[in-house]
């Protein structure tokens, strides 16, 4: 049993970067897999794959890394709200991640979205995570 399963998501793909391995595989979630597609969109990971083979399914993605320097293009992935102390944002207060150079991920009632993509669309919400 597992009380924060974003912040095992989260911990997951930070393990596998700092180990330089290129696939990690991860239990899914509806959750999980639209952190993933975002993740994916925005050039953080270069695939993945959802398998749906067993009850839960999982979830496999191939992270990327730079391929002069062999660095991972994720530098830090970091939870924000937790099950004890949630944080909020309102679509005029989304925080700038990395002074625009990073990612949000951002719960809210039209689905989870970037920061950039809450205040384009006017609407706030639970701050997962940053990614830069």
């Amino acid at each position: 049993m597992n009380t924060d399963p974003i912040a095992d998501y989260l911990t997951r793909i930070r393990n596998a970067v700092k180990a330089n391995h290129r696939v990690v595989e991860i239990p899914a979630s509806n959750l999980k897999k639209e952190m993933t597609k975002i993740l994916f969109d925005q050039g953080y990971i270069l695939s993945y794959k959802f398998d749906d083979s067993t009850v839960q399914g999982t979830i496999k993605i191939a992270l990327k890394y730079n391929k002069e320097t062999k660095e991972s293009v994720i530098k830090k992935i970091q939870r924000i709200s937790t099950p004890g102390l949630r944080k909020y944002a309102g679509a005029n207060e989304m925080p700038r991640v990395l002074n625009g150079l990073g990612i949000a991920i951002v719960s809210t009632s039209k689905g989870v979205i970037t920061g950039k993509q809450a205040q384009r669309e006017n609407v706030g919400g639970e701050l997962l995570c940053y990614v830069y």
